[in-house]
């Protein structure tokens, strides 16, 4: 007699809230109270979700730190015969987190995988942002050094897609630079902050005038930034932008900005160290009868 093999569980990829508790769905917290073990993001914000409704399933860490060790852990779990709910901090798990890595893994193991759908903070913005969504591509975060995001910039710039991105606080006049740089100061955009909390804001108008406003007012609270997709008129204007640095310099001192602020702003959209725009600078001084 060959002995019985459990069939493997359930992967769920659960959505939480993005701010507002009331957001989570019936069936989420169902399937929280019913399951044996959690994996999440970070278990003390979770944490404080589970305690919220009154629910005492089992938490286990699960994120970008540990998803090489842990998830292979979790699969075996699963091949046991276990259910497994896994969420992220925020939103759907999956989207600029882990659990991408952890449904990979369950599926590769001919382990079930099924969403418990719910808040997606990319695709709240872009129906609150009034520009098309017959067609988006979602970017999300870029890349952390300027030259990797002219890079990504620079690749979808030429898309008619909506585009979707995600940004902090602390990077999002940067990124505003680099996107009006590479993609056009005139292309349409709309900036959702805090959605479903209390301070939720849509501010909507060019890139140009998103940067604008913000280079006046500190950004407070997570981002996502809409733009509009490429049409003939943005394509001509991002050919248009200098990518030289003395000429991109130029541009801005004759836009009014001092000669050190110009020199620094043209460093972070070009991933140029000042020093190197320093020396381009002197370069063409020296080739110039009349200097900069």
């Amino acid at each position: 007699m060959t002995e019985e093999r459990n069939e493997p569980g359930t992967l769920y990829l659960c959505a939480t809230p993005i701010g507002n508790l009331e957001d989570m769905t019936y069936r989420a917290v169902r399937m929280m109270s019913e399951v044996e073990l959690i994996a999440a993001e970070d278990t003390r914000h979770t944490r404080q979700l589970l305690t919220h409704f009154d629910i005492h399933t089992r938490l286990t860490s699960y994120h970008e730190h540990n998803k090489l060790t842990k998830g292979p852990e979790l699969v075996a779990w699963l091949l046991e015969g276990h259910d497994l709910l896994c969420v992220s901090d925020a939103g759907l798990p999956g989207i600029c987190d882990p659990g991408s890595h952890l449904a990979a893994l369950a599926i590769a193991q001919g382990v079930r995988v099924s969403p418990l759908p719910g808040c997606n903070a990319g695709l709240s913005a872009l129906i609150c942002s009034g520009l098309d969504t017959t067609r988006f591509t979602f970017v999300g975060f870029l890349p952390k050094t300027a030259k990797k995001q002219q890079e990504i910039l620079k690749e979808v710039c030429s898309y008619r897609d909506t585009l979707i991105f995600y940004e902090a606080p602390h990077h999002l006049k940067n990124t505003l630079r680099q996107m009006t740089a590479v993609l056009g100061g005139g292309r349409r955009a709309a900036l959702g902050r805090e959605l479903t909390k209390k301070f939720e804001e849509f501010r909507r108008g060019t890139l140009a005038e998103l940067l604008s406003y913000y280079e006046e007012h500190e950004p407070r609270g997570e981002f996502v930034i809409v733009v509009a997709g490429a049409d003939a008129e943005t394509l001509a204007e991002a050919e248009e932008s200098p990518q030289d640095p003395v000429a991109l310099c130029q541009q801005l001192m004759a836009e009014g900005v001092s000669k050190k602020e110009a020199m620094r702003q043209t460093a972070k959209t070009l991933g140029m160290s000042r020093r190197d725009v320093y020396a381009a600078l002197l370069a063409a001084d020296a080739g110039s009868p009349e200097g900069i």
